[in-house]
């Protein structure tokens, strides 16, 4: 925890000293981000979008007009001397997205290396889920998104840390790009589980995976040939494994891929009503174990639904790729301050409720702790916006 944090200052200033201004600084010089800038520095510009993200403004015009009200607080804030529509709108669209991206991944490395494990797992080995969540654009103004049946958007593929609940690696790219292609830049660790949906069924990726020595656990497509090994003969209604067996592949480019043997693995899920098929390099956990493990990948879809309810990165406060690829990242800092807050000053409250608090208190002088130790800022929110309705 930082001492004498509080001091008068403002809730939002006392969250960005979280921040590690001087690994920031450092990108900044690398990428020369401010190059021929005289008053709104890169520090300035971030800050104005972590609180953006904060205070949930919709728009450029949203934002801008919140900080005109609070000029004479921009000093205390860190924002400079001035934001205005223009400097802001032309910071979005010239800076370096580099600068934004690689500070996202510090702050990844500063959660991942205090061990701040929020899911406890049986198994030492790490697990990661990686997706990918399109993000629609009116194509009307993001004329450069390209379009797929009729609409554009951009596609945010995520390496999802289980363990830790966070976005380990993060990559931008246009909707038309094949999922597959993705595997091929995913930073593998050894001994590591990876989980995938059966889009990224291709099996020169995931024989690289098995020649690092890492496991994966990928749904299986209802289509592929193969020839079982070993069966044994697995049937068990209270687990709901139905099969477990050794196979390999038997088609020619499939088996060009992947031509070492495999494991499958059939679960029937009671409360789904639906059969899931899963393929795996490891011959060692059970077949429970590997139905649990694929389980564990819905919390990458839960967090895409999070952000994107939570978060603002479906409206934006510019029109150019820079600007939307800026703000997206910006966002990913923004959640990846709140878990350093949350667990340096060992807040148990959601990290949904900490944005909650945090919203309508960004210019409270009070110690940040305070609005979260407080049991009667306790509240269960309900952790989506849909009005519920009691019908009598």
């Amino acid at each position: 925890m930082i001492v004498g944090m509080h001091n008068g200052h403002y809730v939002f200033t006392q969250l960005c000293r979280f921040l590690p201004k001087r690994a920031f600084d450092c990108l900044v010089d690398k990428y020369e981000g401010n190059k021929y800038v005289k008053s709104f520095t890169c520090w300035n510009h971030l800050l104005v979008l972590i609180f953006g993200q904060l205070s949930n403004r919709e728009s450029l015009r949203d934002l801008i007009g919140i900080l005109d009200a609070h000029k004479k607080k921009f000093y205390h804030l860190g924002f400079g001397k001035s934001v205005t529509r223009s400097n802001l709108s032309k910071a979005n669209e010239v800076r370096s997205i580099d600068v934004f991206e690689k500070f996202s991944l510090k702050l990844i490395d500063c959660i991942k290396s205090n061990n701040t494990q929020i899911v406890d797992l049986e198994t030492d080995s790490n697990i990661y889920a990686f997706d990918s969540s399109i993000i629609t654009l009116c194509i009307n103004t993001f004329w450069w998104a390209k379009q797929r049946k009729g609409t554009g958007g951009i596609k945010l593929y995520t390496l999802y840390d289980i363990k830790n609940q966070i976005p380990t690696f993060n990559v931008i790219t246009d909707q038309l790009t094949s999922d597959c292609t993705l595997m091929d830049i995913i930073p593998y660790e050894t001994n590591a589980f990876y989980l995938f949906d059966k889009a990224y069924v291709s099996t020169p990726q995931l024989y690289a995976i098995n020649l690092i020595d890492a496991f994966f656990v990928v749904r299986k497509k209802q289509n592929m040939k193969y020839k079982v090994l070993t069966d044994k003969n697995y049937n068990n209604p209270q687990t709901g494994i139905m099969a477990d067996q050794i196979i390999i592949f038997t088609s020619r480019i499939a088996q060009k891929g992947y031509p070492d043997k495999l494991r499958s693995v059939v679960y029937y899920s009671k409360e789904l009503k639906t059969t899931f098929s899963f393929l795996t390099n490891n011959l060692d956990i059970t077949a429970e174990e590997v139905a649990t493990l694929y389980k564990y990948r819905w919390n990458i879809e839960i967090f895409f639904k999070w952000i994107k309810q939570h978060l603002r990165i479906k409206e934006f406060y510019g029109t150019s790729e820079n600007a939307v690829k800026i703000q997206i990242f910006s966002a990913i800092i923004t959640y990846c301050l709140v878990t350093i807050m949350k667990h340096e000053l060992k807040i148990k409250v959601s990290t949904y409720e900490i944005l909650r608090i945090l919203s309508l208190s960004l210019f409270e002088r009070m110690p940040i702790e305070n609005l979260f130790n407080n049991n009667d800022t306790q509240i269960n929110y309900q952790n989506d916006t849909q009005l519920c309705l009691n019908f009598f």
